[in-house]
């Protein structure tokens, strides 16, 4: 059971570096990893730990999406801005190696907000566009930590 736990703790480790570098899926990953381990533990506290895990990274999905989408309509940043700037940072991922996806995002809500506001009002509302983007990350973050948090309580009393 201890090369699982080692294996699970890395797939774990590498989810958390994938919520911050969005090329990997974080918290699938994480979510899956600690799936693997409950299925291996077979035991009542390995699926109680599952469960709470789930429970966490669901909220953390939720709470990413929802409380950052507010301040962008607080600021006036319509969605539209916001998938310009995902479409031009996908492309810019092929593009740039490494730096392409967040190079094309930001160059993707600029040039947006350019077209919808001018500009001189563009970078105010990009940078408004950036902070909900880092917002969100962080929350998501905070999510993935307690989910590792709460993998490794249960992987001490296993």
């Amino acid at each position: 059971m201890a090369l699982t736990d080692l294996l699970v703790g890395l797939a774990v480790l590498v989810g958390l570096v994938g919520i911050v570098v969005p090329v990997l899926p974080g918290s699938v990953l994480i979510l899956a990893a600690v799936l693997v381990w409950a299925l291996e533990a077979a035991t009542t506290t390995g699926w109680v730990v599952f469960g709470a895990v789930a429970v966490l990274l669901v909220l953390g999905a939720v709470v990413k999406y929802a409380v950052p989408g507010r301040r962008l309509k607080a600021h006036g940043v319509p969605s539209r801005t916001l998938v310009a700037g995902g479409l031009l940072g996908i492309a810019g991922f092929f593009v740039i190696p490494v730096v392409g996806l967040l190079v094309g995002f930001v160059l993707g809500v600029y040039l947006s907000e350019v077209h919808r506001v001018g500009r001189d009002l563009a970078w105010p509302s990009t940078r408004s566009a950036l902070q909900a983007v880092g917002l969100s990350v962080l929350i998501e973050l905070a999510a993935g930590l307690l989910a590792a948090l709460a993998w490794l309580v249960g992987a001490v009393l296993a």
